[in-house]
């Protein structure tokens, strides 16, 4: 880590993490300076989509979701709308947008949609949108909300839409079915409001299943199952009070033998992990994710954590190796704790307790500490996403919610 920023211009300030790729440069636009939620993934049709949500401050009520295309990973066009708040307009958002690609070939992009009714805030309130393409996402239309399953977390009065969002791209279960998992916070009406700042909002890790999605139905006809079956999710406790739980942004992949694999942050300063014997509907108690098998704990401040799984089976982790205490910065100081971003390796471990072991971290990213764009932070890889494409895998990534670039993974950042 350097104790001293390098001297970039303005211009240049986009390559301080050294990218292979410049997906989106902002330019003197305050209607596009924060991007963030930066998932891409492949069109039916071969192309290459980069989804992500859009606004001029997060949390200034102006989201919207944005596309951009590329044919080679490499060269990219400017963002397309696809929905939510348009040029100059405060409401209507669109949050935290998920492709959903069905074998049929329509591609849905599902999101938090914001209906002008506020429980926790403006941005994780709403109903579940959707919009769909049948053109190989050219153009997109609008459908009807997807209904959601309540639980006794949400509000009494059904007309105030859940506090959730989801933020990866789903992955198939063992039984080829779209799943994804999805944070939810409490009501305000069943939990009084976070007892020290927005880090102890009352929440848990929860799963959708898309069940018909791949023979492409209009979105009022989907069946969507909600899990667990018991409605309370994942739990984990808020330091020095068990009582309310923090645990959010999971992320899922499938192990060898069939079972779901699911990491979260936390507010403990580690990853937490679970994992379900039966796609989703019942999962174990979570705990600590190690290195292996009573090993060292992973650190990571509330920050997302996701994990991959490769083509050829191994995994790779992205997190933040620190417990939130990095430099003069405490754990509540998320604008400045989320870097560097690490990568470690890791492989599944036949008959271990934890299904999947890490090697050594390796530092992938970092900003330096410099601190640039509306948000004025400096965290970097806060919600991102791999690809494995012509033998180039790439993590897709934002750098301080501002630039959305691409880095290849090589086989060096896998070694041990």
């Amino acid at each position: 880590m350097n104790n001293e920023p390098s001297i970039l211009s303005r211009e240049e300030e986009w390559k301080r993490s050294r990218p292979d790729v410049a997906v989106y440069i902002p330019q003197e636009d305050e209607y596009t300076g924060d991007n963030e939620h930066f998932l891409v993934f492949q069109s039916p049709g071969g192309d290459w989509l980069a989804l992500w949500t859009q606004s001029s401050v997060e949390g200034h009520g102006d989201n919207h979701l944005v596309v951009a295309r590329s044919k080679d990973q490499l060269q990219w066009s400017e963002p397309a709308y696809v929905a939510g708040s348009r040029r100059g307009e405060r409401g209507n958002q669109a949050s935290w947008g998920f492709p959903v690609v069905s074998r049929q070939g329509r591609i849905y992009v599902f999101y938090t949609k914001d209906i002008g009714v506020y429980d926790v805030d403006s941005q994780t309130t709403g109903t579940m949108g959707c919009v769909y393409s049948d053109d190989d996402g050219a153009t997109w239309t609008p459908g009807k909300d997807i209904p959601m399953a309540r639980n006794r977390y949400d509000h009494p009065d059904p007309r105030v839409p859940r506090s959730w969002i989801a933020w990866q791209k789903p992955i198939r279960d063992s039984r080829g079915r779209w799943i994804t998992g999805y944070t939810q916070w409490s009501s305000r009406a069943v939990y009084p409001g976070p007892p020290e700042g927005w880090y102890s909002k009352d929440s848990r890790a929860l799963f959708m299943r898309f069940d018909n999605i791949d023979e492409g139905p209009d979105p009022d006809e989907l069946r969507v199952t909600w899990l667990p079956e018991d409605g309370i999710g994942l739990e984990v406790g808020y330091p020095q009070r068990p009582e309310l739980s923090v645990a959010q942004e999971p992320s899922l992949t499938l192990l060898p033998d069939g079972r779901l694999f699911c990491v979260m942050r936390t507010y403990t300063g580690y990853i937490w992990y679970s994992v379900s014997t039966d796609d989703g509907t019942t999962w174990r108690h979570p705990e600590p994710l190690r290195d292996r098998d009573g090993g060292d704990k992973l650190l990571q401040p509330i920050a997302s954590c996701p994990v991959y799984r490769l083509a050829d089976g191994r995994y790779v982790l992205v997190y933040h190796n620190n417990d939130g205490h990095i430099g003069p910065y405490a754990p509540k100081d998320a604008l400045f704790n989320r870097r560097p971003a690490f990568l470690a390796a890791g492989r599944y471990v036949e008959g271990a307790h934890q299904p999947v072991w890490f090697g050594k971290p390796r530092m992938f990213l970092d900003t330096d500490g410099l601190a640039i764009g509306p948000k004025g932070t400096n965290e970097i890889a806060t919600y991102p996403s791999l690809t494995e494409f012509q033998g180039r895998m790439t993590l897709w990534y934002p750098d301080r919610k501002f630039f959305l670039l691409g880095k290849h993974i090589t086989e060096q950042w896998l070694e041990d």
